[in-house]
């Protein structure tokens, strides 16, 4: 009995020795954990149960045969976060370079198995050379089983993915299809193709970091949601980060009990529009002295500053946030902030999350560059998503709501359940100048005549209470109250119930 003892723990130490000291300390050189350390770090104390420790890849080509390591570069299991359970893998790149055989997919398909069936989150911990050379289409086979999974599992648990090595070819397309992903600056990118292949194609000239980085995806191709300086910096942030998701679409996000009275008032409130309408303020304020605690999580706050988006808490239970940001490009939409928020939305209305949107918006941004690239497409889809929410959804027009980006902001057109506007509302087809200077292009040429006729054409549009005494804003309220209207029909909604017409699903324009 005691040698069969020592033969596991022999077998155990093994495997959580993954390559060997020599690898590991490579690995620390650049700065980065090993996969059992993120692990630990990650999860709970203590709370870490592994799966499959003395899996092995099965290739006997290429003088595979001779190099098994238990474990197999992956590292599966769950654990509890803050005493929820989640799943969780982690590729270990001291073995093989964290690179994916049949076996190290079979043990991440197993787990995330297992997760649809328990309805717990999938967390994966990403740094991977890609797939298994020496393994040919085994490999790629285990890869499209991953994405199997992944697709699945959209909608059903929340799945994160958080990159803190290479992640490329083939690789990305999972993290792709999860429904958050987090980068680590300067250790981890992700691109389909490599510099060198990019230089022998296109014969351009750029770096991993350049072509793949954290930073280029946390800016610019809006892929990454947030880039961290850091593993422990990103692995805490993850640990915080799912405290505002539920575990699966049948459950309500946790609450966390607040000293934050629901009837909280804010005078500064009452002067955040400036009496200028063309002066930009900062819609975050409103944002953060709205929700609990004046915390809120934003996500993709580098891209696309023009819309935001991210989670907060209000009576303790979690809301999503879309609000337009009148310090960039004036709060227009355009094609990316269509895209970052319609996403969002989508998440939001999968996991019953409540969506708040703040709205000022004088319209979609106009242009050649915008038309070409789709604008008509990409603006669909966050009309789309917002129309076809079921969650409980409260508007609120700050100020300018005009055009067709009136209706897409979660109008009550778009079954907006509670939609409020402030005094300082101008919800119209256009602003007024522009509008007068069309209505009356035949007659108008003194400048005086359309300065009087504008103001008239605002007095009688450009304000909430045609929109009101229609029935399509339910209030008009102080801006100081705002906590506290959002915070009561929040409860009101609570046992909101509506369904779609059935359908196998619908045909969002992609």
């Amino acid at each position: 009995m005691y040698d069969i003892i020592r033969q596991l723990e022999e077998k155990r130490d093994a495997a959580r020795l993954g390559g060997g000291q020599r690898r590991i300390d490579a690995q620390h050189k650049r700065g980065k954990l090993t996969a059992r350390e993120r692990i630990e770090l990650l999860l709970d104390p203590g709370t870490f149960e592994e799966w499959d420790m003395f899996v092995e890849h099965r290739c006997t080509e290429f003088g595979m045969a001779d190099q098994r390591i238990p474990g197999d570069g992956v590292v599966t299991g769950y654990g509890t976060i803050n005493g929820r359970v989640v799943f969780v893998f982690s590729q270990d790149f001291t073995v093989f370079g964290g690179s994916l055989s049949g076996a190290h997919a079979e043990k991440i398909c197993k787990i995330m198995d297992h997760a649809m069936k328990v309805g717990a989150p999938v967390i994966g911990l990403n740094d991977s050379g890609g797939a298994r050379i020496q393994e040919g289409v085994a490999s790629l086979a285990g890869y499209a089983d991953v994405f199997q999974r992944n697709v699945l599992a959209s909608g059903v648990i929340p799945q994160i993915s958080v990159i803190m090595g290479p992640c490329a070819g083939g690789a990305v397309y999972s993290p792709a299809m999860t429904d958050f992903i987090f980068m680590v600056k300067d250790s981890s990118y992700m691109f389909v193709t490599g510099p060198e292949v990019v230089k022998t194609v296109t014969h351009e000239d750029v770096t991993q970091e350049e072509l793949g980085g954290a930073m280029t995806h946390s800016t610019k191709s809006g892929v990454a949601d947030w880039a961290f300086d850091n593993d422990v910096q990103g692995l805490l942030a993850v640990r915080r980060f799912i405290n505002f998701l539920p575990s699966n679409n049948r459950e309500q996000s946790p609450i966390r009990p607040t000293p934050d009275p629901a009837d909280r008032i804010e005078p500064a409130l009452d002067t955040l529009v400036p009496p200028n309408p063309n002066k930009p303020y900062d819609m975050k304020e409103l944002i953060f002295k709205v929700l609990d605690d004046y915390e809120f999580v934003e996500l993709k706050p580098d891209y696309a500053k023009n819309i935001i988006i991210g989670f907060g808490r209000m009576e303790g239970s979690t809301v999503g946030i879309v609000a337009n940001q009148p310090l960039v490009l004036a709060g227009c939409l355009d094609i990316k902030s269509s895209l970052k928020a319609a996403r969002f939305v989508r998440f939001c209305d999968c996991f019953n999350i409540p969506i708040i949107t703040f709205v000022d918006v004088p319209g979609f941004l106009p242009g050649t560059d915008q038309e070409y690239g789709g604008i008509i497409k990409h603006g669909a889809k966050l009309l789309y998503a917002f129309a076809e929410a079921t969650v409980p959804k409260i508007t609120l027009i700050t100020r300018k709501a005009y055009g067709g980006a009136y209706d897409v902001m979660s109008s009550k057109h778009l079954r907006g359940d509670v939609n409020f506007a402030w005094p300082t509302a101008e919800i119209a087809v256009m602003g007024s100048k522009g509008a007068v200077e069309i209505i009356f292009r035949q007659e108008i040429r003194d400048a005086a005549l359309i300065a009087e006729r504008t103001e008239v054409y605002r007095t009688k549009f450009s304000n909430p209470f045609i929109a009101g005494s229609r029935g399509f804003i339910d209030d008009v309220i102080m801006p100081r109250a705002t906590r506290t209207r959002i915070c009561r029909s929040l409860n009101m909604l609570k046992n909101k119930k509506l369904e779609n017409p059935w359908r196998k699903h619908g045909n969002i324009p992609l």
